[in-house]
């Protein structure tokens, strides 16, 4: 194969990489807060940037330096992901995770409180104001997505990006090694790879902001319920995947079974 098709075939792969799962689960437990679109697609973004960083870093290493990775550090390496997965279902669901980034994000919103009566009886509704950032409402600029957002959630999923990376880097840098000779070649390949799994996070969480996003303003009571749903989803996947890690695969036996994915 020559060189061109070798970097398309890695932005095809990479695309396809971003909806192993793992990846879709863990991406689904952060959107499902957001009320803008294009936040919902930022994450996205930085969520294949951090991934992108610990797949190119890695893979590097096995390229340039034959770095070998044991069986049970690749184990150990993907039960990690699982973890990550089950913390992400409990702070959801327990509702700690919004108490987390009230305490360390700086205010950017203002509560305003309106009586209304309503057959008769009176009505309490709280109303959320986004504070007004220097760029006009409803385009982006980093400004005012680190305005509504504030730097704790933009780096979460750069986090948890970074943490996926290290389950599929070891096999990802592998198959480079098999199929490309020439060592300039696998390093533009695994970069060409980051941008195509970026591309594919980025189409993916904004399909997953359409829907919680429109309920977020129409129907709040079932956005409630997207909310539980994904942090159900993220604790189950990450429990199954614990298991399969560490007894299935051995993870904590004698002999450990590592078969990359």
């Amino acid at each position: 194969m020559n060189p061109l098709s070798i970097l398309g075939i890695g932005l095809l792969l990479g695309i396809r990489h971003a909806t192993d799962p793992d990846h879709v689960v863990a991406i689904s437990t952060i959107v499902a807060k957001q009320k803008r679109l294009q936040s919902a697609t930022a994450i996205g973004a930085l969520w294949g940037i951090g991934h992108t960083v610990t797949v190119f870093v890695v893979g590097v290493g096995i390229i340039m330096f034959h770095i070998i990775i044991p069986p049970r550090i690749g184990l150990f390496m993907e039960f990690i992901v699982a973890l990550v997965l089950i913390a992400l279902g409990v702070l959801n669901l327990t509702g700690a995770l919004e108490k987390i980034i009230h305490k360390v994000t700086p205010e950017h919103a203002h509560q305003h409180i309106h009586l209304h009566l309503f057959s008769g009886e009176p009505h309490i509704h709280i109303h959320e104001h986004e504070a007004r950032t220097s760029t006009e409402s409803g385009k982006f600029s980093l400004n005012r997505l680190i305005a509504e957002l504030g730097w704790f959630q933009l780096a979460r999923p750069v986090f948890i990006g970074l943490v996926h990376g290290l389950a599929g880097s070891a096999a990802i840098a592998l198959l480079v090694l098999s199929t490309i000779t020439n060592p300039q070649i696998a390093v533009v390949y695994l970069l060409i790879f980051g941008l195509g799994t970026i591309l594919g996070m980025m189409l993916i969480t904004t399909l997953l902001g359409l829907p919680i996003i429109y309920s977020a303003t129409k129907f709040a009571h079932i956005n409630h319920y997207i909310t539980s749903f994904s942090g159900i989803i993220s604790l189950a996947f990450g429990l199954y995947l614990a298991w399969e890690i560490g007894v299935n695969s051995q993870l904590f036996g004698a002999h450990p079974q590592w078969k990359p994915q």
